[in-house]
């Protein structure tokens, strides 16, 4: 099994920018899609962005299209979300996902990293 651990929140305000990572240990050996969901105060966790194994395919929730980028380098298990342009309605637990392929990590992924917590203020 692989574990995932979240970095890089913290407070912004609207318009800026901030970096998530989330680097995975354990069973990195084996080949996972990776993904990005958040949960706001009160509502449900939602599907944000994922990437292929080899990057090369993404996907982003229509309300972070053209704001958000996921990205990852392999050679150092890590997987990156790049926020611009953010909005306070930007505000949650981002939580790092990892699956066996795309569809499975945007849907029902195997694994959850602990989230970390990216505050907007306006």
């Amino acid at each position: 099994q692989v574990q995932l651990v979240e970095s890089g929140g913290g407070l912004v305000q609207a318009g800026g920018s901030q970096r998530l990572s989330c680097v995975a240990s354990g069973r990195t050996d084996r080949t996972y899609a990776m993904g990005w969901f958040r949960q706001a105060p009160g509502k449900d966790r939602v599907f944000v962005a994922a990437i292929s194994w080899s990057g090369s395919t993404t996907y982003y929730a229509d309300s972070v299209k053209g704001r958000f980028t996921i990205s990852r380098e392999n050679a150092k298990n890590t997987v990156y979300l790049q926020m611009n342009s953010l909005k306070p309605e930007d505000t949650a637990v981002y939580y790092c996902a990892a699956g066996d392929t795309s569809g499975e990590v945007r849907t029902k992924p195997r694994v959850w990293g602990q989230g970390t917590q990216v505050t907007v203020s306006s």
